[in-house]
């Protein structure tokens, strides 16, 4: 190799080698701290009961959870999340006076995953009934659907077939109804 190609693979490797190392020599920051790492922890435990909750009230209007059993499972979810909120408060400087099992129907409030304003689900007969298409497209699909559900209303006076009150033309050999 030549000299010059030396000189210039060094300069490359040498601010190289300094840019990936530098994380092990910059000894100015400092670990996390202990409540910092408890606080986070006790932060992810508070989401997961109330995602655990929220999960729990879904499963309760979908009826798969029996109405004898939801709210001793919810009032324990309840009381293990303003457990969590204690602990947070006491590791935070906290100056809100409200008590922590408001607090965490609050957080569930505010979490909720579903919009207001989605339909709620009918039940009849424990079984969950479909809302009313509100699209413009669906209830056109659902009246001619109604529709050919017709019963017959004649037969065809060329093919003999039986046509609904609706048509105008045999859905067979084409033949104008009148």
């Amino acid at each position: 190799m030549e000299l010059g190609s030396i000189f210039l693979i060094l300069a490359l490797l040498v601010p190289t080698i300094l840019f990936i190392a530098s994380p092990l020599l910059d000894r100015s920051k400092s670990p996390v701290s202990s409540t910092d790492q408890d606080l986070s922890a006790l932060l992810a435990r508070r989401d997961q009961v109330i995602s655990t909750i929220q999960e729990l009230d879904e499963d309760y209007t979908l009826g798969k959870i029996p109405a004898d059993n939801y709210p001793q499972q919810r009032s324990a979810l309840l009381f293990s999340g303003a457990d969590i909120l204690r602990q947070i408060d006491t590791l935070q400087v906290s100056t809100s006076q409200v008590p922590a099992e408001d607090r965490m129907e609050e957080a569930i409030q505010r979490q909720q995953l579903v919009p207001e304003t989605t339909p709620t689900v009918v039940k009849r007969n424990g079984n969950a009934v479909p809302p009313v298409p509100d699209d413009e497209l669906e209830q056109k699909i659902a009246s001619r659907r109604r529709e050919l559900s017709e019963k017959a209303a004649g037969f065809c006076p060329k093919c003999g077939r039986p046509v609904h009150a609706s048509d105008r033309f045999c859905p067979k050999c084409g033949a104008a109804l009148v």
